[in-house]
C-alpha cells in the first residue's frame, strides 16, 4: 500500500480545503476504497476522512427528506420515514451488503463505488481503460457475463455495483455537492457518466468537490414501491439484473411510474423509455412487456451475457405486475 497522510475534516469547508493536496480522496466508511488501497488500484497520498460530517436525515420544508452524505447504510435502511414513503430505498440498501457493511458504509461513499469488473481488478494482467486509458478492454472479447448491456461502449462495458443509486435513480433523488467554486446541486440521474471513449472519468464531479447530502423529493406513491435483485445466490453478491419500481394507479389505469435498473449499465439506469410506454395504459403484462421490450430495444448483449436482456424483460414484469396486484388489493409491495 503507498504510504499517506490522514486528516479529519471538521466540516465540508474544511474538507474541500484539506482536499487540495496532490491526490488527496475523500474517506467515508472505506468499504470500497480500502480495499481499492490494498489492491494497489488507488493510491491516494492523502485521505481526507469525511464520515463525521452531517449524518442527518431530515425533513425538507416541502415534506422529502434529506439524507447527510455521512450517514450510515443502516441507518437510512432502518429509518422509519425511509421505509413507509420510500420502501424501495430501504430493501435496496437491505439487499446490497452485509449488516456489518451497511454499518459502515455511507450513503456519499456508496454513490461513488467504482466498478466490480474483474478485469478492472486484474492489475497485473488484464487490459482495461478505467485503470489505464488508452490500453483496451479486455471484457469486451473475455469473460463477459456479469457486464453492460445498455449504454455501453468499444471503451468500456463494466456496470456500476450500486443498489442504493438504483433505487435512488427511480425516485428522483438529487444529489448536494460543495466544491470550491460553491455550493451546486445535481440529478442523481446526472451524476455518474456513460463511458463513451474516457471510462475512467465516472461522475461528473469537479476536481476537490464534496457530496454533502442525497435529496428525496416528494413523491407519494412511492409508499408503494419495491426492489427486486436478480443475482447468482441468495447471500450477498452483485446484480445481474434489479429493478426498482413505483407505480400509481387510477383505477385499472398507470397513472404515474418510476422503473430503474441495476447490472445493466456502467451507470443506474433510469428506464425512461418504458416508462413514458406505460403512462396512461392499462396496467397488466401485455402492457409491462411492450414497456420492458420499449427500454431493452437498444440492448447490445456480449457472449457472454445475453441471458440478461430476456432476464431484465421478465423482472421487469414480474415486478409491476406484483406492484399492481398490490394496488388492486389496497396493499403495499
Amino acid at each position: 500500500m503507498t504510504p499517506f497522510t490522514y486528516a479529519r475534516a471538521a466540516d465540508a469547508a474544511d474538507a474541500i480545503r484539506l482536499s487540495g493536496a496532490a491526490h488527496a480522496k475523500y474517506l467515508g466508511g472505506g468499504t470500497n476504497l480500502v480495499d481499492l488501497m490494498r489492491e494497489t488500484l488507488e493510491r491516494p497520498a492523502a485521505l481526507v476522512d469525511v464520515s463525521g460530517l452531517s449524518s442527518a436525515i431530515d425533513e425538507t420544508p416541502d415534506g422529502g427528506l434529506m439524507i447527510g452524505a455521512a450517514a450510515r447504510n443502516t441507518a437510512v435502511a432502518e429509518h422509519r420515514a425511509v421505509r413507509t414513503r420510500y420502501p424501495m430505498l430501504s430493501r435496496a440498501i437491505v439487499a446490497g451488503a452485509s449488516a456489518q457493511i451497511r454499518n459502515m458504509a455511507t450513503v456519499g461513499g456508496n454513490l461513488l463505488q467504482r466498478t466490480r469488473c474483474t478485469y478492472f481488478y486484474d492489475d497485473d494482467g488484464a487490459r482495461c481503460n478505467k485503470r489505464v486509458p488508452g490500453q483496451g478492454c479486455d471484457a469486451i472479447d473475455g469473460f463477459n457475463r456479469i457486464h453492460a448491456i445498455l449504454g455501453a461502449s468499444s471503451a468500456c462495458v463494466a456496470t456500476h455495483p450500486s443498489d442504493l443509486c438504483v433505487a435512488l435513480a427511480a425516485l428522483g433523488a438529487i444529489v448536494h455537492l460543495q466544491g470550491r467554486s460553491g455550493a451546486r446541486t445535481l440529478p442523481l440521474t446526472d451524476l455518474h457518466r456513460l463511458p463513451e471513449d474516457h471510462p475512467e472519468h465516472e461522475t461528473m464531479l469537479e476536481p476537490g468537490e464534496l457530496i454533502t447530502a442525497v435529496e428525496l423529493p416528494v413523491l407519494p406513491f412511492a409508499a408503494r414501491s419495491t426492489y427486486r435483485k436478480v443475482r447468482d445466490r441468495s447471500s450477498y453478491a452483485f446484480a445481474l439484473i434489479s429493478v426498482a419500481a413505483a407505480l400509481d394507479l387510477d383505477g385499472g389505469t398507470i397513472k404515474d411510474v418510476r422503473v430503474a435498473l441495476g447490472g445493466v449499465a456502467h451507470k443506474p439506469w433510469r428506464a425512461w423509455k418504458a416508462e413514458e410506454h406505460l403512462k396512461g395504459r392499462p396496467a397488466n403484462e401485455e402492457t409491462f412487456r411492450a414497456a420492458a421490450d420499449a427500454e431493452l430495444r437498444d440492448a447490445k448483449p456480449l457472449r457472454d451475457n445475453g441471458f440478461k436482456i430476456d432476464l431484465a424483460r421478465r423482472t421487469i414484469v414480474a415486478v409491476l405486475a406484483g406492484l399492481a396486484g398490490e394496488a388492486s388489493t389496497g396493499g403495499q409491495a
